[in-house]
């Protein structure tokens, strides 16, 4: 059964690596696959492996559905659908999922998704799950940041089912329309309840969204500053309802009914009271995982769950990998998207290690040593999986769920959940337990804070992908029983893992990266060894910034975890909206902008023209602006970069006054083979006489897909190709890099929207 299940896996994993999905058609095999494994054995292995990727398809095309219609991208629809998630505050409206049920004419419904994702900025109203609303929305492709080492949101809306995006236009017209009757709107509603009613109770309570996490499932609102250090302390898998609380949930149930039936003969006489006790775990642990939304570790913990219970139901003994296994296949057969989520291979990776390390082993072990050696592995054996898909792990983490995991399971979460039991009834009773819940949760954090600031605590690194075999491996002979011969040669196998990266640019030569960070330029400057970030895209929300989402993710892909110069152009949105992440999360040993104040360094200095330095060959050179600028477009930092193999210079959003200074100031000075399109090729820039004393071979250019600007401008694009350059854009290539090196000269390579295109990515 393993190995089906494994195989089963393997084909899910083959049809969501495809950059293109094959045609429905193809599904109808699945019906043909029965045939081939009754009369050819041979075959069954990869009929198992067909079988996922066919079952895959089927539920790609014909449960989530195609994406929004390219011709309607960017236009206005009225649109009658009905509210389907729990509405998410954002810092100027209201987030939510959207189910259409019905268009107007001119969008027919077939053009449109089933499930799109909906921003309503302003006043919005008060939404509630299951409400019908008659709508009008401008819709959208789905589109994210595609940078290496950054997080998939294209992805993302593709495991919930959202098919695009968009935003309420004239909320004015929007109609409310009633509420619609189903059983999972009812059960929205019941979280948007327990939701609500916390929210009331706790106001403005500083851990208040982990106890609505821990309750419902929801935790956007958990602050950045909380998610870092449960980050870092490796305590981050206690937000998400898995198989520990749901596991609590049911035991408290099965206690209960056990002491209750037996204490009524009548009853035991009809039923064992071990039978009733099982039914009851059952329906509490079906009910908590309804409150938390069904997640994938929810779904996973159930259907372990479930097949327990049903052993004791029976009076036999579950294998823990019999039950695991089935486990998987439940949930890849529910919803094969789940294999997208990390949160997929954490929790089953999570127990397959605690399984392999403990529940393998011969001779009693005390509950103390058990305790300890769960903690243990798991935080060691998790370790590899974490470093290849976050570039992070937390060293401190064995420790830090010591305390984290008893204290959340067996004091915070019986509280909230006894309070949201409460709550319909007594609600001055639920909102002191949630009181009390929120006082462990504080007491708990110094310990946590005081963790993820050990030294050493955490381990940053971006080992490639192909390592994390052999680093299994390894950790698998490690952990073997004592009775297995060297057990210490299993630490050779990790490493591959830790081995530095190698060198990939020789002296005289440099890397130009431009990331996709939307409307906004952030770009990334290497030498063989030295790193200059020049500017950081934008701030799009208090807890979302292009630093964070992209610059820090790249570099720490790439291996570089200090910053040798900060450059941030001028003091617009778009370019240093994203420096304080990076000042954060990274060591930068010098800052260089127009207004050093607004920037918290020490060695924090103004951008001038003149300055210049050299790193392995290259030589870095300031040519604008000149003393007594302000910080505005036309006062952008210009900065010109002479390799042995060519030049770059980049421009920030210099234009106008400013181009013409550079021409009068530098003239043949400003020729360089790539530039750096300025102020994202709006009209007002790249004037006749700057293009002309820059004379490039390429041209690139940083905007957002479909963005409000228009950027780049026709008349910029025009210039460009009348002069025969070519032009690369972040909103189509993603992030894409120009390599300068001494023989080659200039090198483009294709942007990342394309090499690592998947079939849910914008074309």
């Amino acid at each position: 059964m393993q190995g089906r299940a494994l195989v089963f896996l393997a084909g899910v994993m083959l049809l969501h690596s495809l950059g293109e999905l094959p045609a429905p058609g193809w599904a109808w095999l699945l019906l043909a696959l029965p045939i081939f494994y009754r009369f050819a054995p041979s075959t069954r292995w990869p009929l198992w492996a067909m079988a996922g990727f066919l079952w895959a398809l089927i539920h790609a095309h014909w449960v989530v559905g195609p994406p929004l219609d390219p011709s309607l991208s960017g236009q206005d629809v009225r649109v009658v659908g009905i509210v389907d998630s729990l509405p998410e505050p954002m810092e100027r409206g209201v987030r939510f999922g959207f189910r259409i049920e019905s268009a107007s004419d001119e969008a027919p419904i077939a053009a449109l998704p089933g499930r799109v994702r909906v921003a309503w900025y302003g006043q919005a109203p008060d939404l509630a799950p299951g409400e019908r609303w008659e709508l009008t929305l401008r819709l959208r492709q789905p589109n994210g940041l595609r940078n290496p080492g950054g997080f998939d949101y294209e992805g993302w809306l593709f495991q919930q089912g959202f098919r695009a995006t968009g935003y309420v236009r004239d909320g004015h017209t929007a109609r409310r329309l009633g509420t619609a009757h189903s059983p999972a709107r009812h059960v929205d509603r019941l979280r948007a309840a327990v939701a609500g009613r916390m929210d009331a109770a706790l106001g403005e309570a500083g851990y208040g969204g982990i106890l609505r996490a821990l309750a419902v499932g929801d935790r956007s609102a958990i602050s950045q500053a909380q998610w870092a250090t449960l980050i870092d302390t490796g305590t981050n898998h206690l937000m998400a309802i898995s198989g520990l609380h749901v596991g609590l949930v049911a035991g408290m149930g099965y206690a209960i009914m056990l002491w209750g039936w037996r204490r009524v003969p009548a009853l035991a006489l009809r039923l064992p009271a071990q039978r009733a006790a099982v039914i009851a775990a059952l329906i509490c642990a079906t009910g908590y995982a309804a409150l938390a939304g069904f997640a994938v570790p929810t779904q996973r913990a159930l259907v372990m769950l479930a097949v327990a219970l049903g052993a004791v139901w029976l009076g036999r003994t579950a294998r823990p990998s019999h039950t695991l296994t089935l486990a998987l296949m439940a949930v890849l057969v529910l919803d094969p998207r789940a294999v997208l989520a990390p949160g997929f291979w954490l929790s089953f990776a999570a127990v397959a290690v605690i399984l392999y390390a403990v529940a393998a082993r011969v001779g009693p072990m005390g509950k103390t040593d058990a305790l300890l050696r769960v903690q243990w592995v798991a935080g060691v054996g998790l370790l590899p999986l974490t470093l290849v898909m976050f570039q992070h792990g937390s060293l401190i983490s064995p420790l830090a769920n010591l305390f984290a995991v008893p204290w959340v399971s067996f004091v915070v979460v019986p509280l909230v959940l006894v309070g949201v039991g409460l709550s319909p009834w007594v609600p001055w009773a639920a909102e002191a337990l949630w009181g009390l819940a929120h006082l462990a949760v504080w007491a708990l954090w110094p310990v946590l804070e005081h963790l993820a600031d050990w030294p050493g605590a955490q381990w940053r690194a971006a080992p490639p992908a192909w390592t994390l075999i052999p680093a299994l491996l390894g950790l698998a002979w490690f952990m073997a029983p004592r009775a297995w011969p060297a057990r210490w040669l299993g630490l050779l196998l990790l490493l591959p893992m830790l081995w530095p990266p190698r060198a990939d640019l020789e002296p005289g030569a440099f890397r130009v990266a431009m990331l996709d960070v939307g409307q906004g330029l952030a770009v990334v400057v290497k030498t063989a060894g030295h790193t200059l970030v020049y500017d950081t895209g934008p701030r799009f929300s208090p807890r979302f910034d292009a630093g964070e989402a992209a610059v820090v993710p790249y570099l720490r892909h790439q291996g570089r975890d200090r910053v040798d110069a900060l450059m941030i152009s001028h003091g617009d949105n778009d370019h240093i909206g994203g420096a304080a992440s990076v000042l954060s999360r990274l060591s930068v040993n010098a800052v260089l902008s127009r207004d050093p104040g607004r920037l918290d360094h020490p060695d924090s200095m103004e951008c001038l023209e003149g300055q210049e330095w050299a790193w392995d060959g290259v030589v870095f050179r300031v040519l604008h602006p000149p003393p007594f600028w302000g910080d505005d477009n036309e006062s952008s930092c210009v900065l010109r970069i002479q390799g042995s193999g060519g030049s770059v210079l980049l421009t920030g959003d210099v234009e106008g006054l400013g181009e013409a200074v550079l021409v009068h100031s530098h003239g043949p000075g400003l020729a360089s083979d790539v530039l750096l399109v300025p102020h994202h090729g709006a009209a007002t820039s790249l004037s006749e006489p700057f293009l002309d004393r820059v004379s490039p071979q390429l041209a690139l250019v940083s905007t957002g897909f479909e963005n409000r600007f228009g950027h780049p401008h026709e008349q910029t694009l025009e210039r460009l190709e009348r002069r025969r350059i070519p032009l690369m854009d972040t909103a189509g290539e993603g992030a894409f890099r120009v390599d300068v090196h001494p023989d080659a000269g200039v090198r483009v390579h294709p942007g990342y929207r394309h090499v690592g295109r998947r079939h849910w990515h914008r074309p």
